[in-house]
């Protein structure tokens, strides 16, 4: 069958009710610099590889944005050292949600960011 929509994933929307302390959540997380003057509502983007953009998405500035809350991951970033990464993580001091779950050739362990959403680190 052919379709108009293409196999790829433009941009991923994370809602956030404070864009500047997401910024630098998801900056450090993925080993970013960042300017804060840089960072204006409504939206930031954070620079990621290939095809797939991360949008933090506050919304206009007179209004608060009310995220609600998945238990189950938005999605995921890629690592090739779980252990590695999750030490990183750890260090700091951002909130683990689970810990690393090995299979035969998968590993992840879940974070969570300020606004709880839950975020998974993974090798697969």
């Amino acid at each position: 069958m052919n379709s108009p929509i293409k196999n790829q994933i433009n941009t991923i929307f994370v809602h956030v009710s404070n864009l500047k302390r997401s910024v630098i959540w998801y900056s450090q997380l993925l080993g970013q610099e960042y300017d804060t003057a840089e960072i204006r509502r409504p939206v930031y983007n954070i620079k990621i590889s290939d095809y797939t953009g991360l949008t933090l998405d506050a919304g206009p500035e007179e209004k608060i944005k009310r995220t609600k809350n998945c238990e189950y991951p938005l999605f995921n970033f890629h690592t090739d050292q779980i252990y590695v990464a999750y030490n990183y993580v750890n260090s700091l001091g951002y909130k683990i949600e689970s810990e690393i779950v090995n299979f035969d050739d998968f590993s992840y362990f879940t974070i969570s960011d300020p606004d709880r959403n839950i975020i998974m680190i993974c090798t697969g």
